[in-house]
């Protein structure tokens, strides 16, 4: 078989190649929680069998060990599983419920790329999962008259300048309903009428933190937040809530931990032209914190995550441990702080680098030499806290590391290539 038989080609990438699903809408987060993990890591080969590749299928192979780097799975961390066992409990306690009482939300806080936003949704999709499993993936609450179409969970990222029209829209936005020449109090009517719908349990408000309580029309935004707490379960996610000023008309139940928010006495404050419950609204505060390296269980912890990066690596001059022997735990740890997104930028451009240069390994010289530059990320809004400091970079090595020649295996070279596999 020559090299250039499509039906090769195919098989030699495994992995998809198409453009970043948008979860911010109905259909694409069906996508995403139905394939969230279809992606295969490329196989492990010895770096005898990868000589004997043909030059097309050793480019290939790079390919899909560079995307093997660039989607490492998703670990659970003690931080997280806290976070997941709180949302999951509320969630579950309060999905059953058939009146429209006011229901507990969750604030979801934590510094930037320490995944908030992958934690939180997983456990959406989890539920999902089940729920829809458990109702034959009908409505359970379908009357003649309304659509069939269920969505358990919404999941929307809060406007950069969020106002109470910026928000409806973008709740509207997820479940594809045309807003066009709607006015405010339409828009609330809209927001809530497709909540119930569309039996939608959980209501995720991403980057919650983009709202400025100094502003009237953001505190008009939180206002309406809190009324469709009778609705469905409200999720806010964001960094450094407790600084935010989203706490700030609250006050901490002492014997629960719950925040507990006083109702809109003036209606002509909310956006909301529903009569509004005499129920205080309660959020529920969990952290999201970075690992940390003090005590021998903390230093345990961010070990056994460095181990499980490790089974992922694609890179045939690395020994069994590369990232949890001798020293390199506590210097990985030094250069990123112990926050699990740094890490990963780390760990993807020094895979990079490594194969790269066919040094095909990593070390602390060629660690020196790779940046973390999360700034550049796009969708990020720095104000907001969303782009986290990074440590101070060691000094990098002063001598220039060789890189690998050129692929030139697509290069026409005017006749049909011989190769075969």
């Amino acid at each position: 078989m020559t090299l250039h038989d499509p039906g090769q080609e195919a098989s030699l990438v495994p992995f998809p190649a198409g453009p970043v699903i948008d979860r911010a809408t109905i259909e694409g987060w069906a996508r995403w929680r139905l394939t969230r993990r279809d992606f295969k890591p490329a196989p492990v080969i010895s770096l005898g069998e990868y000589k004997k590749m043909s030059p097309r299928q050793r480019y290939l192979h790079d390919l899909h060990r560079i995307a093997t780097h660039s989607n490492l799975p998703i670990q659970e961390t003690p931080m997280s599983a806290a976070v997941d066992d709180a949302m999951r409990r509320l969630i579950q306690s309060n999905a059953v419920k058939r009146t429209e009482r006011t229901r507990p939300g969750l604030m979801v806080n934590g510094g930037g790329f320490q995944g908030k936003t992958e934690t939180v949704c997983e456990t959406a999709a989890e539920f999902e999962d089940h729920w829809l499993e458990l109702n034959n993936y009908l409505n359970p609450d379908a009357v003649p008259g309304t659509r069939d179409l269920i969505a358990p969970v919404a999941y929307v990222q809060t406007p950069v300048t969020a106002k109470p029209v910026s928000t409806c829209q973008a709740i509207l936005d997820f479940f594809g309903e045309d807003y066009k020449n709607m006015n405010l109090p339409t828009l609330t009517r809209t927001v809530r009428r497709a909540l119930k719908e569309h039996a939608t349990r959980v209501l995720i408000l991403d980057d919650i933190t983009r709202l400025k309580m100094h502003r009237e029309a953001d505190q008009d935004v939180l206002d309406f937040i809190r009324d469709l707490m009778n609705i469905t379960v409200v999720v806010l996610v964001g960094v450094g809530i407790s600084k935010s000023g989203l706490l700030r008309e609250g006050r901490q139940d002492t014997r629960t931990g719950e925040w507990v928010f006083p109702p809109v006495k003036d209606k002509s404050k909310s956006p909301n032209d529903e009569a509004v419950t005499q129920t205080e609204r309660r959020f529920k505060l969990v952290n999201l914190d970075p690992f940390s390296y003090d005590t021998p269980q903390n230093i345990a912890a961010w070990v056994s995550h460095l181990g499980g990066i490790e089974s992922q690596l694609r890179l045939f001059n690395a020994h069994d441990q590369p990232l949890t022997n001798g020293t390199m735990p506590e210097y990985l740890y030094r250069r990123t702080g112990g926050v699990v997104g740094l890490l990963g930028c780390l760990i993807e451009e020094a895979c990079m680098a490594a194969i790269d240069s066919g040094q095909e390994r990593l070390d602390f010289e060629l660690l020196e030499d790779v940046g973390i530059h999360p700034g550049k990320i796009p969708g990020l809004n720095a104000e907001a806290g969303e782009v986290p400091a990074v440590p101070e970079q060691p000094a990098k090595s002063k001598s220039p590391r060789k890189k690998r020649g050129r692929n030139t295996v697509f290069d026409d070279r005017g006749g049909a290539s011989a190769a075969t596999s």
